[in-house]
């Protein structure tokens, strides 16, 4: 799974994929466990076999507003930290037991300095996790609640279910009534 994923950019040879895997570790993580809490440096990236994580925020009050859900053949790490080097302004948290393969940050900037392929890589994905901002940017200007519920169960068939209805809610921008609503007018 983690090759065909770093195999989808065409950059690397088949034995610098090989030697690539061989840096990711195995690592499981259970139910509510956290990969990163808020105001910590970003050690290790990871690739999410299985499982699911959600991101959030927890505002001035303390109320947590979950912003992304993360599936598995994704990578996960809090990203701003990951480029800055700064502490986490998010918390990422297992919903579902997880398994993932981790690779150190340190190990990902080694690479960066021995192949510059990796320069390449990590571009691609900077890419990809701004379309997926954009996306979310924009569907929380345009969309109803009901469209973006709509789009995440069509994304993600197989895993909406595991979601606990109050992070849903929270992602969604809508109450846990609101929510019940939507799916109950939409047969879901």
């Amino acid at each position: 799974m983690i090759k065909n994923y770093f195999k989808s950019f065409n950059i690397f040879t088949e034995n610098e994929l090989n030697d690539l895997i061989q840096h990711f570790v195995p690592k499981r993580l259970t139910k509510s466990d956290f990969f990163v809490k808020e105001g910590e440096q970003c050690k290790e990236i990871a690739f999410v076999l299985s499982g699911i994580f959600r991101s959030y925020y927890t505002t001035e009050n303390g109320v947590e507003n979950t912003f992304c859900f993360r599936f598995p053949h994704h990578l996960l790490a809090p990203y701003s930290a990951f480029i800055t080097g700064n502490a986490s302004m998010e918390t990422i948290q297992a919903i579902s037991d997880v398994n993932l393969l981790v690779i150190p940050k340190k190990k990902i900037d080694e690479l960066v300095n021995e192949n510059p392929k990796w320069t390449k890589v990590l571009k691609l994905i900077a890419e990809q996790e701004y379309l997926e901002l954009e996306k979310r940017f924009f569907q929380l200007q345009k969309d109803t609640a009901t469209e973006r519920y709509i789009s995440l169960l069509k994304d993600n068939p197989n895993y909406i279910q595991e979601i606990p209805l109050h992070y849903l809610a929270s992602y969604l921008g809508v109450t846990q009534r609101h929510l019940s609503r939507i799916r109950k007018e939409r047969s879901f």
